[in-house]
């Protein structure tokens, strides 16, 4: 029987916690920062769920490095209008967990933020995006250090060594033929295959343990069940998207007609199409979002995320 292996984020969410498979997250780990990474501990995290229904689209994990830093890795399936936003608010958040009031701030923790994304959260050519802190002369073009004492002695910080760290895995852009150990991880996250010779960190490792057929036959029931839940998700978003668009856009034209008509007896037809034309527009991408959010409605998405979603209030979405 042909090797199948396990999906990431069912990993993550049911394995990867497990203190003996820790060394698979170590690898994916050890490829992107480019350097030795020894987990600690897994810390507790708010998408640590037990159904499958309960939060599919994101899984996270906390882990506290040997060093005390703190990793975030987060999986999102869907998108979400706020993402960039709820990054920030999570690191922001494990930075107060872990220091008390009171305490000095040299026990700030570095905190590494990585989302891996399978939806296009924006335009990039890349499939992977690093973002850091830097200070910059506005008129010099010089980077800013920083000097500290600490242990007795006058050291120099830059603010990246201080400052949170973002990655971006953009999934869905990798089309490449794996060559490195972090393209054979990328490809891993995007096909769920993993070669027979890999010699990349971690990944030996999951050949080993994150076999589908290695699970009992309760387990892979549930597991199938996710994936069947986020495959339905995913399919009433991107319908909903589409059919909210093309509705949006038909109601836009035929009231920016309408208007247009008539404003340009009034006024002058080249100025009634005009105004017709940017009236119609907008009124139209407002159509276009209570389109998208009745169809989300109809198939019985929260509101919630239809809000996010959209852009729309909770009240305009009870509304419609």
């Amino acid at each position: 029987m042909q090797d199948k292996y396990i999906r990431f984020d069912w990993a993550m969410k049911r394995m990867l916690r497990d203190k003996a498979n820790f060394v698979v997250l170590e690898g994916l780990l050890t490829v992107l920062l480019e350097r030795k990474i020894t987990i600690l501990e897994i810390l507790e995290s708010e998408a640590n769920q037990t159904n499958y229904d309960d939060k599919f689209n994101r899984v996270d994990i906390k882990a506290k490095e040997e060093n005390g830093d703190i990793i975030i890795v987060e999986i999102q399936n869907t998108r979400e209008l706020y993402y960039l936003e709820r990054v920030l608010y999570g690191v922001s958040k494990a930075i107060t967990e872990h220091i008390s009031l009171g305490n000095s701030y040299a026990e700030v923790k570095k905190v590494y933020s990585i989302s891996i994304l399978y939806f296009d959260i924006g335009k990039g050519s890349d499939y992977l995006y690093h973002g850091v802190t830097n200070f910059v002369g506005v008129h010099t073009g010089d980077e800013l250090s920083i000097s500290a004492k600490q242990e007795g002695a006058i050291i120099r910080k830059m603010p990246r060594e201080v400052f949170p760290e973002y990655y971006l895995i953009r999934v869905n852009e990798f089309n490449k033929v794996a060559k490195t150990p972090l393209e054979e991880w990328i490809s891993y996250l995007k096909s769920g295959e993993i070669s027979s010779d890999t010699t990349a960190p971690g990944l030996a490792e999951a050949r080993e343990k994150l076999k589908y057929y290695n699970m009992s036959p309760k387990e892979r029931h549930v597991y199938d069940e996710h994936i069947n839940a986020v495959m339905i998700q995913n399919d009433v978003l991107d319908t909903a998207k589409l059919e909210g668009r093309a509705e949006g856009r038909a109601e836009g034209r035929a009231e920016g007609r309408a208007e247009g008509r008539a404003e340009g007896r009034a006024e002058g037809r080249a100025e009634g199409l005009a105004e017709g034309r940017a009236e119609g527009l907008a009124e139209g991408r407002a159509e276009e979002k209570k389109a998208l959010a009745r169809k989300f409605k109809e198939a019985g998405v929260s509101i919630e995320l239809i809000a996010q979603s959209t852009g729309l209030s909770m009240e305009e979405i009870a509304a419609l």
